[in-house]
């Protein structure tokens, strides 16, 4: 066995697997150690208002804490530390929006153009037939809800209006809103699937 020529200083051997683009070990190689405080300045800056705002959106905590993370780690390669706190709220309110449209889609089926088109980048577009298909199915789901429940999951998802923009739109309280929409979801969630 040849003796190694590695000092303490290079760090850990090189694993393959995370050097690949868009792995999470490549992403955290994009910060230097010069970067560390800067970085963790911005995320301490804007952690609560953007976990504030996903949970808004997808009123769920665990969820909400895992996109949040997620959005940290997709601006982390894209922002600069340094950047104006207007553009690294933007950005990152931007990131948001995009990855909540793709939870919404992996876990419900609905194409993200549907509900977010004006405030997403353009990502992978599902085919006509596809698009479609959901939007029947987005239909007849809530079709079968309640016409409270109908109204605070078009005002919140497919038009992605705030809960407070959504209260001032149903004429209730912010409470109630938040409430209606639980209450929506799990009654949504608890109703048979339909056959084809």
């Amino acid at each position: 066995m040849a003796p190694s020529t590695r000092r303490p200083s290079d760090g850990p051997p090189e694993d393959p697997e995370a050097m690949e683009p868009g792995s999470p070990a490549s992403r955290l190689r994009v910060v230097g150690e010069e970067d560390t405080a800067g970085w963790e300045a911005l995320y301490r800056a804007h952690v609560v208002p953007v976990y504030r705002f996903v949970f808004s959106r997808c009123g769920n905590r665990p969820d909400a804490e895992d996109i949040t993370a997620a959005v940290f780690l997709r601006a982390l390669p894209r922002l600069r530390p340094t950047a104006a706190e207007s553009e690294a709220r933007a950005y990152l309110r931007a990131t948001a929006r995009s990855l909540l449209a793709e939870h919404w889609a992996a876990h419900y089926g609905l194409e993200m153009a549907e509900y977010a088109e004006d405030h997403l980048p353009s990502g992978p577009a599902a085919s006509a037939d596809e698009g479609a298909a959901n939007r029947r199915r987005v239909a007849r789901l809530l079709s079968r809800l309640p016409d409270h429940y109908r109204r605070v999951l078009e005002l919140r998802f497919l038009r992605g209006l705030s809960v407070k923009e959504t209260a001032t739109e149903m004429e209730v309280s912010v409470a109630n809103a938040k409430v209606l929409q639980w209450r929506a979801l799990r009654f949504a969630a608890a109703l048979p699937e339909e056959r084809s």
